[in-house]
């Protein structure tokens, strides 16, 4: 029995305080939702947090897969982040994610907060109940729209939602990789640690509790320095499985090891979340012990300088909607009418056992070209009426549940349920009644990146505009920034790029006198490379050492009635892709000069957007 209670109301509440979560809560708050965002945990993260410490991977697929890194809300706080933690400090990480949420306008945040029981009626949820362990306190929810960001999928479970563990059988989509039977086993969890070169020997005694490893049983996972994990020629190719091309491995031991993983053939594993952990320590220990003590693995100088004590989860539950999303939607690059966000890291299915399967890859890896839209039918429950999922709880098979389950993706579909979640508590309408192409016309507005559609928003004028440019490159023309799309694709470059930045200036004209009240100004940031925060040396030593080069950094903004320049706003020092401005002025042109970049040699602008 807690010693008090309180209640709130809100229009929208989101339970679970991962990148998912934070995105769909920030976005909804934006979009005029009152919204309360629920996390069990201290931080803010999920598995990107100090507690556990996972890079956030998305459909980039460690820069493989060119233009595809994801925009909107994560890239906006990726950037900040980049601009503020220059050497990526996960606990400096944890107090810019803590910062977005907490000073967001129409957003209350309850950390320490363990959502445990639903109150539902017919087939919505009027509450969700949780206890505060900070501040002793039963804390009741009440709004018209639940997003369940969880991971475990534990809202739609309380409020009796179904729910899927493990494969299906093949038969039930025809999906060519999945098991000929279904079964329970899912992946498994882990925890990371970091180590550091200390210049000088450092021994280590095993824990008497920790487990012993040879080298055969770990032969199929990479445990050596950077110099020999990379091998010859700067690759190391570690896993593969089916039909696929290996990924590279950045299983060096200043940081790991994603394979230190348990689990997955567990009959619950979050039932025995407690027995795992406790495991996982003691396979961790064994495994530094072996690195250490067992042979030259290069490791002389190595110190254990932090050990995670909080499992990351990969799989538990999925929630079921209206579709499923499945392999052969990802293997053919489905473009859905009703598609809200996409994904295009591989079919990444770990072996259940982990490392107790000492005779097995770690991993099978499916790797496809291009990418795959996700629709929005995934995103909302089938049975619960106002219930939404963000994350890895979104409702796939467990085949398509391999690519879409990795942080990024997770985080533009957290954007789309936070957005649509927002439209219908402001229409008083249930998620499945939603106007899907105003929602994707809004996630387009707001940064997000929904492959095969374009902006078609009535109230941009930009389009209607004359575009000159005082110069340009071939192929990046002025004309671009009104196509439609802020980013490369296969089909065209979408941006302007002048030759240099002398004299680097683009102007829109309109046919008579309009009011300017807003000028949407999307730069271009990279959408190829990476910037999130990472432990491992090879991916940081690989990220740009400040804010993206290509992206613009000083420029001018101006509005011009019959020649004459009714307002100017002067920008320096520009971190973000996407710069909104308010002229709030009557005029017949406006014009963006960019003076600097942070260290491209050329000024390049993918969209600008005009609104009266």
């Amino acid at each position: 029995m807690s010693l008090h209670r309180i209640e709130k109301h809100v229009d929208v509440v989101v339970i679970g305080g991962g990148m998912s979560g934070i995105c769909a809560a920030i976005a909804a708050a934006r979009n005029g939702a009152k919204t309360a965002l629920v996390q069990s945990r201290s931080v803010l993260g999920g598995n990107a947090s100090s507690e556990i410490r996972m890079h956030i991977v998305g459909a980039s697929c460690h820069n493989s897969k060119k233009n595809l890194s994801e925009s909107g809300i994560l890239l906006e706080i990726l950037l900040e982040n980049k601009r503020r933690n220059p050497y990526q400090n996960f606990s400096i990480w944890d107090g810019v994610l803590w910062e977005k949420v907490h000073f967001q306008e129409n957003l209350e945040l309850y950390l320490n907060t363990d959502i445990r029981k639903a109150d539902v009626q017919g087939k919505r949820i009027l509450s969700v109940t949780g206890y505060q362990n900070t501040t002793e306190t039963d804390i009741s929810f009440f709004a018209p729209i639940f997003i369940d960001a969880t991971g475990h999928g534990t809202v739609g479970v309380l409020a009796g939602a179904k729910s899927r563990v493990g494969s299906e059988g093949k038969d039930e989509f025809n999906e060519p990789t999945a098991p000929d039977l279904p079964n329970t086993d899912t992946m498994g969890s882990t925890i990371m640690f970091q180590a550091v070169n200390r210049g000088r020997p450092v021994p280590f005694e095993k824990p008497f509790w920790a487990y012993r490893y040879t080298e055969e049983d770990l032969q199929y996972r990479a445990h050596y320095t950077c110099t020999k994990a990379l091998g010859e020629g700067g690759k190391f190719e570690s896993y593969s499985g089916g039909d696929t091309k290996a990924l590279p491995d950045f299983s060096t031991f200043d940081s790991g090891y994603w394979w230190l993983e348990l689990g997955g053939d567990n009959e619950d594993n979050i039932k025995n979340a407690e027995e795992i952990r406790d495991e996982l320590l003691k396979t961790l220990y064994g495994v530094w012990d072996h690195i250490k003590n067992c042979g030259d693995h290069g490791a002389e100088n190595y110190d254990l300088e932090w050990v995670g004590m909080v499992p990351g989860y990969r799989e538990s539950r999925r929630l079921e909607g209206p579709y499923l999303l499945n392999e052969n939607d990802i293997r053919s690059n489905r473009i859905f009418e009703d598609a809200v966000a996409y994904g295009a890291w591989p079919m990444d299915v770990h072996t259940p056992g982990g490392v107790k399967d000492t005779d097995k890859l770690p991993s099978a890896v499916y790797n496809f070209d291009g990418c795959y839209t996700i629709p929005y039918r995934c995103f909302y429950s089938k049975d619960v009426e106002n219930l939404m999922m963000a994350g890895r709880d979104i409702s796939t098979s467990k085949m398509g549940f391999s690519s879409v389950r990795v942080m990024g993706t997770c985080a533009v579909g957290g954007q789309a349920a936070g957005t649509a979640a927002a439209m219908a508590a402001k229409a008083n309408k249930l998620p499945a009644q939603v106007d899907v192409f105003a929602l994707q016309q809004l996630l387009l507005r707001q940064d997000c990146y929904i492959p095969g559609f374009k902006n078609r928003d009535e109230k941009d004028f930009a389009p209607l505009c004359r575009i000159t440019a005082s110069n340009c490159k071939a192929g990046y023309e002025p004309e671009n920034v009104v196509n439609g799309v802020a980013r490369e694709t296969e089909e065209g470059s979408n941006v302007w790029e002048s030759e240099s930045l002398e004299n680097a200036a683009l102007s829109l004209s309109f046919d008579k006198p309009r009011q300017v009240g807003q000028m949407q100004l999307t730069f271009d940031p990279n959408l190829t490379r990476e910037i999130m925060p990472s432990i491992t040396s090879l991916v940081r030593d690989r990220q740009c050492k400040g804010l993206p080069e290509e992206l613009v950094k000083d420029y001018t903004a101006e509005c011009f009635l019959e020649g004459k320049c009714v307002w100017q706003k002067q920008i320096q020092d520009n971190g973000q892709r996407v710069n909104i401005l308010s002229p709030g002025v009557l005029a017949d042109s406006v014009k963006i000069t960019v003076t600097a970049t942070h260290g491209y040699p050329a000024a390049r602008i993918f969209e600008v957007r005009l609104y009266e």
